[in-house]
């Protein structure tokens, strides 16, 4: 039968408790200049070491070498007083929560005179000292405060203002505290270490957690988690499943739901906590424990580095992007309404209810009207929205035209959802604005947005049939066991990591656009990806980083997807046609670049090219290019 871990690694001098240096030091000190007070007030959380520290105290008080901060360990005192020694007729613990009365306090008061056995102190340790009675205090009071030579008192208490201000006044009080995270890690890898049983690494933080700050809880779940190792060890599935913690990949899914307003994935997240019997105020509580770090690290965007968020680095990157995508006030406001529907859940009959009211609430900021939904609203608006141009891409007229266009015909880039399987002629190949310019539709009004609807862009999106007889071929031939059969936004955002991997070994510049989209739904083989803006949007699906992204899809999971660009959060317009899928040739290694540039192929491990000042032109090209979403294909020389 093995010994419990708090007990077999519970603290035997004050070098081996940590934690506690603010108290240990001072007390080492005194110790060191015989400054020794008859009674100590030892106060602070349960399983923080003062009962620990107590009993070192008088280990050192009563050492053969001493009073001395360092027993020797090997004489008679030492050994009895040990973490696991047989203990001493001289050191008397006394647990209040069972003697507290007045006549065990005048017990303790007639035996306290009689002189030491064997030890140079009598040492009274009264653990939970607030349970004792205020009559039993009273009868306390003349003997802590005014002991014999050889008598010495330690209160420990966890609760030290219901101790009775007339004893409070005759100790020295030594706070204790929460041991921080960080030691206690260094703790429960010490014991992991010292057992020998191989530990998955994302198992401490788990129980550091549950621990909150207490070593001896922390011991005591470790020894919990340690007795159910397997052949391979102790692995986080099996470490959750023990302590009941919700799942990282459901944390996941409901985070990244929240981000993309899928109603859906989030309330099936919800039937599946339900389902796998977790408790719902326990899935409320790791939600807002997830949201409390997405907030920290979108104020500290290093905060793995500093030491503030204990997570591995692509738990971290994943993260990252979850911030980005809630914001700030997002973050703020999701945070708050978890926080108050926990506290509405204490009691309840139905926490579920509640569950699915703070998901709904979450998901549609428009239902309420106080500061927090507001600059929710505002502060999604401000992301996906640039005002002064439209949603559609077009150019106002007050510009001048024809500087920054479509890419000809020819060119590979898709016309009007078909593709011109003709090679450019001499006259086409010439610069744009040398050619005969195009009538221009008046630009659409500016109008402020509308709310999007609860559930995001699904429900907003039409569902168009494909007008275009290839597509319908093309959709018609798709057989129904395709590797995308079954494949929705969340399964895709749980795989989100692997796709930005593939992406980022083949083109570099499309995996760092990559970094500020979202999945925001897929429709059978049409996968919608959202961006901030809409020149993001249409810089990303007009260029080859479509096709990157399709041959990373396929790598990393193995989907054939075709890919739309739309803003997030604003309303999805028909699904048209994929580059892909249209009819003509397959596209080329060029595809997307304006005519000239074939020459100059594209590293993609280059590093960027370093930024230069602009005056002049290219300032005004380059404003075109950024602001509103022109391509510049060609330019007249003088």
């Amino acid at each position: 039968m093995s010994l419990a871990l708090y007990r077999k690694y519970r603290p035997g001098t004050f070098a081996e408790l940590k934690g506690q240096e603010h108290v240990t030091g001072p007390l080492q000190q005194a110790l060191r200049n015989g400054r020794i007070h008859h009674a100590y007030l030892f106060s602070g959380p349960r399983g923080c070491g003062k009962t620990s520290s107590a009993r070192i105290l008088a280990r050192s008080l009563n050492c053969e070498k001493g009073p001395t901060p360092d027993p020797c360990g090997v004489c008679d005192s030492c050994v009895a007083l040990a973490p696991n020694g047989p203990g001493s007729l001289d050191v008397v613990e006394i647990d209040a929560a069972s003697h507290g009365g007045v006549d065990d306090a005048r017990d303790l008061r007639d035996r306290a005179f009689y002189s030491p056995v064997a030890s140079r102190f009598k040492v009274y340790i009264i653990d939970e000292a607030h349970m004792v009675s205020r009559e039993g205090f009273n009868a306390l009071l003349k003997l802590v405060e005014e002991p014999p030579e050889f008598l010495r008192f330690v209160f420990a208490t966890t609760e030290p203002e219901k101790v009775l201000a007339t004893i409070r006044s005759r100790t020295h009080h030594d706070p204790f505290r929460l041991m921080p995270r960080r030691e206690l890690t260094e703790l429960l890898q010490d014991v992991v270490d010292k057992e020998g049983i191989a530990v998955d690494r994302t198992v401490l933080p788990l129980v550091v957690r549950a621990a909150a700050g207490s070593a001896r809880d922390g011991l005591s779940i470790l020894d919990q988690v340690l007795a159910s190792a397997g052949a391979d060890g102790v692995t986080r599935e099996a470490a959750a499943g023990l302590l009941g913690v919700t799942p990282d990949t459901l944390l996941d899914d409901v985070v990244d739901a929240f981000a993309a307003r899928d109603s859906a994935a989030v309330f099936g997240a919800v039937d599946l906590v339900m389902e796998r019997g977790h408790d719902p105020r326990r899935f409320a509580q790791d939600v807002l424990e997830r949201l409390r770090d997405l907030v920290v690290l979108d104020a500290v965007p290093d905060a793995g580095d500093k030491g503030l968020l204990d997570c591995p680095a692509d738990q971290l990157e994943r993260m990252g992007r979850q911030a980005t995508m809630l914001g700030t006030a997002g973050l703020s406001r999701a945070a708050d309404l978890f926080h108050e529907g926990l506290t509405e859940m204490r009691g309840t009959t139905a926490p579920r209810l509640l569950l699915e009211l703070v998901c709904a609430r979450v998901l549609l900021p428009a239902a309420a009207h106080d500061a927090g939904s507001v600059l929710t609203r505002i502060e999604r608006l401000e992301r996906r929205l640039d005002i002064a141009t439209p949603s559609s891409g077009a150019v106002p007229a007050a510009h001048p035209p024809s500087v920054a266009s479509e890419a000809p015909r020819g060119s590979g880039a898709p016309v009007d959802g078909r593709t011109d399987p003709q090679p450019p002629s001499e006259s086409q190949s010439k610069p744009q604005s040398q050619s005969k310019p195009q009538p221009q539709s008046p630009p659409a009004p500016v109008t402020w947005p509308s709310t999007a609807p609860l559930g995001g862009d699904d429900a907003a999106a039409p569902e168009t049939a494909p007008t275009d007889a290839s597509a319908i071929a093309t959709a018609a031939a798709a057989p129904e066991d395709a590797p995308t059969a079954g494949l929705d936004a969340a399964a895709l955002r749980r795989s989100w990591d692997a796709v930005l991997d593939a992406v980022k070994t083949r083109k570099r510049t499309t995996h760092a656009r990559l970094l500020d989209a979202q999945v925001l739904h897929v429709r059978g083989r049409l996968l919608t990806m959202g961006f901030t803006t809409p020149t993001l949007a249409k810089q990303f699906k007009d260029s080859v980083n479509i096709e990157v992204l399709r041959e990373a899809l396929a790598e990393a999971i193995g989907a054939d997807l075709d890919v739309d660009c739309v803003v997030a959060g604003a309303a999805a317009p028909p699904p048209s046609t994929p580059t892909s899928q249209a009819a003509g040739p397959p596209p080329t290694a060029h595809e997307g670049f304006a005519p000239g540039d074939e020459a100059v192929a594209e590293d993609p491990d280059a590093p960027p090219a370093p930024d230069r000042v602009l005056n002049g032109e290219d300032a005004a090209l380059r404003l075109i290019e950024s602001e509103l979403g022109g391509k510049v294909v060609g330019t007249v020389g003088e």
